[in-house]
């Protein structure tokens, strides 16, 4: 079964990142995947933890100067996701959210099952019976929704916990890595230009890899033995059409 519901959505722990990181030497932009799925609830929000306090270039107790003139590029969002820990966690999350998605097929099914009896047999029922299968269908469609919108929310706020986890334990790698390479400026390209601030960059100066591989080993953990694939809306349950609207003012048969 595909991964569940929504793009990961991380704001507000890539901001406590570019504190963690320091402006002077690493600058992030914060992404969103998920240009069309709700945002999360500001309960959800309010779970990613405050960035804590931290003067630039100073990362886990790194006291490290921006004194290198080379700029590099990482990809906050695959480095995130390519690690092994990542790869465990949101493996471990999509398979959580299987059986609420299962549900939520299940009552979508039920729905386009009415739709098509409605749409067969419209012409056959009298009004009092088009309507009351008309409105049978508009009550299911609207639980459908509020059920699909709060699994959405919830399955997008862990998905934050746990971005906002990893990335606060990788921010330390990424200062040390740009100061022993000589980097001034590191520039996230977790989306793509106008969004981001690059334009095009090279192989050569990304550092998203190399970052993943030395996460990878401070962690400790494993890689799995499938590799996760990135949560997406592609697979996701299928909202219903709405139903069409018959000519109910017709006379009953």
């Amino acid at each position: 079964m595909d991964p569940m519901i929504g793009d990961m959505k991380i704001n507000k722990f890539v901001r406590a990142a570019a504190v963690l990181l320091g402006l002077s030497l690493v600058t992030l932009v914060p992404f969103a995947v998920a240009q069309t799925a709700p945002a999360a609830p500001a309960a959800a929000q309010a779970a990613a933890p405050d960035a804590p306090s931290a003067t630039p270039a100073n990362a886990g107790g790194l006291q490290l100067k921006a004194t290198g003139t080379k700029v590099g590029t990482i990809n906050i969002e695959q480095a995130i996701f390519a690690s092994n820990e990542g790869q465990r966690d949101f493996q471990a999350l999509s398979k959580k959210f299987e059986p609420k998605q299962a549900e939520l097929k299940n009552a979508s099914d039920e729905i386009d099952s009415l739709q098509k009896q409605l749409s067969a047999q419209q012409d056959k029922l009298n009004d009092e019976s088009r309507d009351k299968l008309m409105k049978q269908i508009e009550t299911k469609k609207k639980a459908f929704d509020r059920s699909q919108q709060d699994a959405q929310e919830d399955f997008q706020s862990q998905q934050g916990e746990i971005g906002n986890r990893i990335l606060t334990k990788m921010a330390p790698l990424i200062v040390k890595y740009a100061a022993d390479h000589e980097f001034g400026v590191i520039l996230d390209t977790s989306q793509q230009w106008p969004r981001s601030p690059v334009l095009w960059n090279g192989p050569a100066v990304d550092i998203t890899q190399p970052i993943v591989e030395a996460y990878n080993t401070q962690s400790g953990v494993p890689a799995p033995a499938t590799p996760a694939k990135k949560p997406t809306t592609t697979g996701a349950v299928t909202k219903p059409a709405a139903p069409a609207k018959s000519a109910s003012s017709s006379p009953s048969k």
